[in-house]
């Protein structure tokens, strides 16, 4: 219906990947999934807000193992710039911080050199081509940092390197954005919780919250004329 303009934004509540994987095999994450149905070719990502802070992510729906080995110059760029074009729908200038691999930001090559030889010159890039980026910062501070105003967003290397901070920070509040589609979609940012499925306890906050931030991307939209 969004893809045919008969609405304007989606918004679901969670989706469990192992159940979906019953019924549709093919099932890796909600953006495949999106672009299966409408045959999007496009790039999208999943983007976490909470309350004006977003998190991106290099990687995401890979096993552990695979990261370091995804973690590219061209990757790290490309979500940069994509993050970028999504955040001035409301930010002019985003301030995007790149968060590190390794502990310490490898501490000077000690503790790993993707930070040095990858990450860094993904930055300088960044910034060549007029993107308000810096880094790489230490993963364990950068979302102090970020909570205390100094980022718009910050780009982590891998899933939970930003979910962790991002669910600890505001799990009843968090929105996941799934952007780089024509259309607004927005879900919970946490999971299914069938753990408390209908024993009436749970918190409606987070799924509030993307309703809201639907509607409101919706209607941006709308006015701006722009995807």
């Amino acid at each position: 219906m969004a893809h045919a303009g008969a609405v304007d934004a989606v918004c679901f509540t969670p989706f469990n990947k192992q159940a979906m994987r019953y019924v549709y095999p093919g099932y890796e994450d909600e953006i495949g999934f999106v672009s299966d149905t409408i045959g999007f070719t496009g790039i999208a990502r999943e983007f976490n807000v909470l309350e004006g802070l977003w998190n991106a992510r290099v990687t995401s729906h890979i096993p552990l193992a695979k990261v370091a080995s995804s973690i590219t110059t061209e990757n790290i760029l490309a979500e940069l710039e994509l993050a970028d074009r999504c955040l001035r729908a409301g930010i002019a200038r985003p301030r995007i911080a790149v968060a590190a691999i390794n502990p310490h930001a490898g501490d000077g090559g000690n503790c790993g050199r993707e930070e040095i030889e990858i990450i860094e010159p993904a930055v300088k890039a960044a910034v060549a081509r007029g993107f308000d980026a810096s880094g790489p910062y230490p993963a364990d501070t950068v979302f102090v940092r970020a909570r205390g105003g100094a980022f718009d967003a910050v780009l982590t290397m891998y899933h939970d390197q930003g979910q962790i901070a991002m669910k600890l920070m505001g799990f009843d509040r968090g929105v996941t954005l799934l952007g780089g589609f024509p259309f607004p979609i927005c879900t919970p940012a946490h999971g299914t919780a069938y753990d408390i499925a209908w024993k009436g306890v749970a918190n409606v906050g987070a799924a509030r919250a993307a309703f809201l931030m639907a509607a409101k991307m919706a209607a941006e939209k709308r006015i701006s004329g722009n995807a």
